[in-house]
């Protein structure tokens, strides 16, 4: 046999074995949340069999405190069935129970996990769900992770409320690099609570300041993404001062504002409104306004120079569209990144009033 026949058919020998190892699972994970101690939590796992004739050998659990029911006869190619593992919940905390599949379409299990905590008694999310996001009732529309550090990774949690008529299982869709997130419980029954933690890496955020995005929350996975279900994000990155000695320290620029709070009161009959803050480096070397952004749209800024020797102002001039804030989620809101280690974020609130 020539070298071309040998890798001929190791190619078909793996093709094969691709077509036979072709479980699939609708959710590889389930999370069950919340559990209440010494009451068992069953899950079922629902599965297709996506190759050739299958038949599951046996099912093998982590341990002896999860018991597992499978198909004993032959599943066909194409047909869905179901594995279900019951975990007896008799130890408090956290629990991640994993369950593998044995059977003739490979050498290597399939595996699948259940997790959750248990608790001594289960108490529902007793805040107030203001919004509607994709259908479901949530208490927050609008994420922020404020001061962030290089290498930080802070965690944010949206609750969850099923108001329909049928159990859904919420999933956080469209997340960019930086952000990672888990819905708890995995399947939401009708009336019943959850909550989805979004993790920030910091690592990944690329500039210092504001970084905004936007994710989308779904029912049940591949939902299409549209703007009822949208939630926003946002991260303000802080620059590092830990190298500074203290001589460097001593010699910093320092920046004060004329205000921190910008009251505009009432438009009237007024599209838009402006007013003016006042900015001044009263350290020893030059002030670096290295970012300046807004937290939302229906915003304007203009700032006549962005680096002050010591003793120097510069104005700053903000303006804000009636109808364009009438509609943004968060609060109208400048920020600046400085090269202040004092106040390496400055913050200027927009006050407001919409005239009926």
């Amino acid at each position: 046999m020539n070298n071309k026949t040998i890798i001929l058919s190791l190619l078909a020998m793996a093709s094969a074995d691709a077509m036979a190892q072709r479980i699939q699972a609708k959710n590889e994970i389930i999370d069950c949340g919340n559990v209440v101690y010494e009451s068992p939590v069953t899950v079922k796992f629902e599965l297709t069999n996506k190759g050739n004739d299958l038949n599951i050998d046996q099912v093998r659990v982590s341990c002896g405190c999860t018991t597992v029911d499978y198909p004993r006869q032959t599943i066909s190619r194409g047909d869905a069935f179901t594995v279900t593992a019951t975990y007896d919940a008799r130890q408090l905390g956290h629990f991640e129970k994993e369950v593998a599949i044995f059977s003739n379409s490979s050498k290597t299990p399939f595996y699948l996990k259940m997790r959750g905590v248990v608790v001594e008694e289960a108490n529902d999310f007793t805040g107030n769900f203001q919004h509607t996001v994709g259908g479901l009732l949530v208490d927050k529309n609008d994420v922020e992770f404020d001061d962030v550090n290089r290498g930080d990774y802070p965690v944010q949690l949206i609750h969850i409320k099923n108001n329909t008529g049928e159990t859904v299982s919420p999933v956080i869709m469209h997340l960019p690099s930086y952000i990672t997130a888990t819905v708890s419980p995995t399947h939401l029954a009708p009336g019943k609570t959850g909550v989805a933690s979004l993790k920030l890496d910091s690592r990944k955020l690329r500039d210092f300041g504001l970084t905004q995005t936007s994710v989308f929350l779904g029912k049940k996975p591949g939902e299409k993404v549209s703007m009822d279900k949208e939630i926003s994000i946002s991260a303000v990155l802080l620059p590092d001062f830990d190298n500074m000695s203290e001589t460097q320290l001593a010699n910093a620029p320092e920046i004060r504002l004329s205000e921190t709070e910008l009251d505009l009161g009432s438009f009237g009959d007024k599209p838009t409104k402006t007013g003016t803050i006042i900015i001044e480096n009263t350290g020893k070397s030059t002030l670096d306004i290295r970012s300046l952004q807004m937290f939302t749209s229906g915003m304007s800024v203009k700032l006549n120079k962005s680096k002050l020797k010591a003793g120097e102002q510069a104005k700053m001039k903000i303006t804000v569209n009636k109808k364009q804030l009438r509609s943004a989620r968060s609060k109208p809101r400048v920020l600046m990144i400085t090269n202040d280690p004092k106040q390496p974020k400055v913050v200027i609130k927009v006050k407001t009033k919409q005239d009926k």
